[in-house]
């Protein structure tokens, strides 16, 4: 029988101070199962998410993960799994990572080394200039090949996609709000639904993967 009267271990405290550093291995080891990132020593404590950004990163969870169940080109991740980029001396946990079974880095239990194929944020009230400006420059320089933003505050989507000059160029929905990648096949993204409330329940989402890949 267990002692009723002992505490269960504290979680270990960020360092008080932002001038202090610690090192990845340190970092990967105390910090990232804890919703931290780590960017050139300094650890960044993301905010407890909102309902709505729950919501949004749910459905498009089940959306990738039904894709995947009949197409199983890749697989998705989301936070906290890490993705580590050393040309940006980073370590970042998107909201979600897709990684295909193409990529060449390496997928472990519990990171993805090397830039995934498609990264995506769900912006809240404290992450805008991270989303649009810290995250944009390290995932283009880091070598993600797409970078999704989703926006539920102005409920505005953003698909950014490398270039041959390995520079990202914003690319638009079609005239009906679809938007399509060359790295999944058969799968559109009808980014009005995205704003939808309630959104599509997972039967709902595995009626519409089939539909879109004749399955």
């Amino acid at each position: 029988m267990a002692d009723q009267t002992a505490s269960p271990p504290a979680a270990p405290a960020a360092p008080a101070q932002a001038e202090v550093t610690i090192s990845a291995e340190e970092y990967m080891e105390r910090y990232a199962h804890d919703f931290y990132e780590w960017v050139k020593g300094r650890l960044i404590k993301m905010s407890p998410v909102t309902d709505i950004h729950d919501l949004l990163t749910g459905y498009l969870y089940q959306l990738f993960a039904a894709y995947f169940a009949l197409n199983p080109v890749g697989v998705i991740r989301r936070a906290p799994f890490v993705m580590r980029t050393d040309v940006t001396e980073s370590r970042r946990e998107p909201d979600l990572q897709i990684i295909l079974k193409t990529n060449p880095g390496q997928l472990t239990p519990t990171a993805m080394i090397g830039p995934a194929d498609i990264c995506m944020e769900v912006v809240s009230l404290e992450s805008v200039s991270r989303d649009h400006g810290e995250k944009y420059e390290e995932y283009e320089k880091g070598g993600v090949r797409e970078y999704w933003i989703f926006d539920p505050i102005h409920r505005e989507t953003r698909f950014n996609r490398l270039n041959d000059q390995k520079v990202y160029l914003r690319v638009e929905p079609d005239a009906d709000g679809f938007y399509q990648t060359p790295l999944l096949p058969g799968l559109r993204i009808h980014t009005p639904t995205l704003w939808q409330d309630p959104l599509p329940d997972f039967f709902e989402i595995g009626q519409a993967v089939r539909d879109m890949l004749g399955k």
